[in-house]
């Protein structure tokens, strides 16, 4: 199965971590999460929003940034808000690495600027911030997988009380 690594740089809230955990497991993503976080992994809230998913995560926690570059090769991509190249126009290969930083304050601008051409944006009106953490996880992941045709997903559903085919 081609993988997509999603790493979460010092994130802060758990409801967010929460949800793109639940992301990842739907996914079959794996997460990396780099230290310090702003909470405990056994927090409630962050239990909460992943629900009932936690078994399904293949799931890796780092102490730094510079421990997760040791231990981790591949492509990386830098989603920021600072960046130049919209998100949806770069051709991600397996094993891919979408780094997303903290909530308040992103990615370090220092590592943004030894990799401008690795720095991706999704594109909004002027004058907002950012969109929420959890949701551009899930549209870059999903972008991802729409490139590689939704490797082992399964893209349909079924009716509780009808059949498709009977309609």
């Amino acid at each position: 199965m081609a993988t997509v690594n999603i790493v979460l740089v010092e994130p802060e809230i758990p409801q967010n971590t929460g949800n793109i955990a639940r992301t990842c497991a739907a996914t079959g993503a794996r997460l990396h999460l780099v230290g310090p976080m702003g909470f405990a992994v056994d927090d409630k809230k962050l239990k909460r929003a992943g629900l009932d998913y936690w078994h399904y995560l293949d799931i890796t926690y780092y102490e730094s940034l510079d421990e997760f570059f040791q231990k981790n090769e591949g492509a990386f991509f830098y989603f920021t808000t600072k960046g130049r190249t919209v998100y949806s126009d770069v051709s991600y290969p397996d094993n891919c690495y979408l780094l997303f930083g903290k909530e308040t304050k992103g990615l370090p601008e220092e590592l943004l600027i030894e990799h401008p051409e690795r720095c991706v944006r999704l594109p909004m009106l002027g004058g907002i911030r950012s969109l929420n953490l959890s949701n551009t996880a899930a549209i870059a992941t999903y972008e991802v997988l729409r490139q590689w045709g939704y490797p082992e997903l399964q893209n349909f559903g079924q009716l509780h009380n009808y059949r498709w085919e009977d309609l």
